[in-house]
C-alpha cells in the first residue's frame, strides 16, 4: 500500500475520503474537532505539495435524503480556521456544481462536498455513484480509517477508478499503532474492554486471550460474567443468552494464564438517571431493584494497578454510563491510569468511540500514546478481519 508520502500532488486535484463525522450540537456548532484535527496534516502536505483537495465525508445517519442537521457545510468554519485557507462548499457530492467547482479548482484551494450518505447509493456500495465522485479527481487518498470497516462508495470502490491511490497520515498512524499493540507489544501487556455488551466484544477478547498478560472487563458487561459466576446482579445489564460465552471466556482465560480482571464493586443506582440515588454493592451481591452504572472504588484500585504496571495498554469501552457525571469516576480513574503507564515508559493506545472521548473531555488526548478515531474499524482489524477500506489501496 502507497502512503501519501510517495507522492508529490504539485498540479494534482486529489479527491480524499476522510472522516468528518462529528458531533454537532443543537445551534449545528461542532462540539469536537478531534477528526477534523487529525485529518490537517494529510491536507497540508497535498496544498503545501501545489496541489488541491477535493474532500469527501459523511456525518450522521441521514435516512431520506439531505437533511439541514447533517449538511457538512455546518463545519466549514472550523476546517478554513484549521488550514488556514477558505474552504470551498459544493451543496452536492455529485451532478453538474461539483463537477463544475472541483473542475475550477485552483491549486492551494480546498473543496468540501457535501454529505455522500445523502445519497443511498454510498453505502449500497454503487459502482456508478462511486465513478461520478472518482470523476472529480486525479488522485484517491483516503484517510478515513473510521470508516475502513465499510464497503462503500467513497470508502472503498472509489479507489478502482485511479491508477494513483494511497492511504493518508491518519490511516497510516492508524495500521502503525494497531501493529505496534498486536505484533510489537511489550509486557505486561494489559487490555481494558469496556461498554455495554459482551456480544459486540467476543472476537477481539478471544483474540486478546492469545497476547495479553492482563484483561481487565468494566462497564455493563462485566454483569453477565458475574451473573454467569452465580453473583446476584439485581436489576444490571445482562446478556442472558451469553452466560455460557462468559463462562467459556473465564476458563479460557485460566487456560492461557492471562488475568482476567472482572470488577469487584460497582457504584449501583435504583434508576437509570443522574440522580438516582446510589450506593457501593459487591458484585456478588447486588439487591433486586438496583443496577450497576460504574465500577466501584476497590475495582478502581485493583484496575489502576494492574494497569500503571503495564508496559502495553490497549483500552476499547467505558467502565460505566460515564455520560452522567454521577457515574463517570470509574473511567475517570482508569484513563488517570492509562496516562500514568505511559508517563512510565509504555504505550497506550486508545481504542475509538466512548474511550476516546472520555480520553479527550479529561484533557488527556497529548497524555496517551494514541487515540484512534476509529472504534469499530479498529476493533474488526485486530480480530483479523480484512479492512475493505485499506485493501481498496492494496489492489
Amino acid at each position: 500500500m502507497k502512503t501519501i508520502s510517495d507522492f508529490n500532488f504539485q498540479g494534482k486535484k486529489a479527491l480524499i475520503r476522510v472522516d468528518f463525522n462529528v458531533p454537532l450540537n443543537d445551534n449545528q456548532e461542532v462540539t469536537d474537532e478531534t477528526r477534523i484535527n487529525a485529518a490537517v496534516p494529510t491536507l497540508k502536505k497535498i496544498l503545501e505539495d501545489g496541489g488541491s483537495a477535493i474532500l469527501m465525508s459523511h456525518l450522521g445517519r441521514p435516512k431520506n435524503g439531505p437533511e439541514n442537521k447533517f449538511s457538512l457545510k455546518h463545519i466549514i468554519p472550523n476546517l478554513s480556521a484549521k488550514l488556514g485557507v477558505d474552504v470551498k462548499f459544493a451543496d452536492d457530492c455529485i451532478g453538474e456544481s461539483a463537477k463544475e467547482q472541483a473542475a475550477a479548482l485552483q491549486d492551494g484551494e480546498v473543496l468540501l462536498l457535501e454529505n455522500v450518505r445523502f445519497y443511498k447509493e454510498e453505502t449500497a456500495g454503487d459502482e456508478a455513484f462511486a465513478e461520478k465522485l472518482a470523476s472529480l479527481g486525479d488522485i484517491y487518498v483516503n484517510d478515513a480509517f473510521g470508516t475502513a470497516h465499510r464497503s462503500h462508495a467513497s470508502t472503498t470502490i472509489a479507489a478502482q477508478f485511479f491508477t494513483e491511490k494511497c492511504c493518508g497520515f491518519v490511516m497510516q498512524q492508524e495500521l502503525d499503532n494497531a501493529k505496534k499493540v498486536l505484533e510489537k507489544s511489550k509486557r505486561p501487556f494489559t487490555a481494558i474492554m469496556g461498554g455495554a455488551k459482551i456480544s459486540d466484544k467476543i472476537l477481539i477478547i478471544e483474540k486478546l486471550l492469545d497476547k495479553v498478560d492482563h484483561l481487565i472487563i468494566g462497564g455493563g458487561m462485566s454483569y453477565t460474567f458475574f451473573k454467569a459466576i452465580g453473583g446476584q446482579v439485581g436489576n444490571s445489564l445482562v446478556e442472558e443468552d451469553k452466560l455460557p460465552l462468559a463462562k467459556e471466556l473465564i476458563s479460557k482465560a485460566k487456560e492461557k494464564g492471562v488475568d482476567l480482571l472482572l470488577p469487584k464493586d460497582s457504584i449501583i443506582a435504583d434508576d437509570f438517571n443522574n440522580e438516582a440515588n446510589r450506593e457501593t454493592a459487591d458484585n456478588y451481591s447486588i439487591p433486586n431493584g438496583w443496577m450497576g452504572l460504574d465500577i466501584g472504588p476497590e475495582a478502581r484500585e485493583v484496575f489502576s494497578s494492574a494497569i500503571e504496571k503495564s508496559k502495553t495498554v490497549l483500552w476499547n469501552g467505558p467502565m460505566g454510563v460515564f455520560e452522567m457525571s454521577n457515574f463517570a469516576e470509574g473511567t475517570n480513574e482508569i484513563a488517570k491510569a492509562v496516562v500514568k503507564a505511559t508517563e512510565a515508559g509504555g504505550f497506550s493506545l486508545i481504542g475509538g468511540g466512548d474511550s476516546a472521548a472520555a480520553v479527550n473531555n479529561l484533557g488527556y488526548g497529548d497524555k496517551v500514546s494514541y487515540v484512534s478515531t476509529g472504534g469499530g474499524a479498529l476493533l474488526e482489524y485486530m480480530e483479523g478481519k480484512v479492512l475493505p477500506g485499506v485493501a481498496a489501496l492494496e489492489e
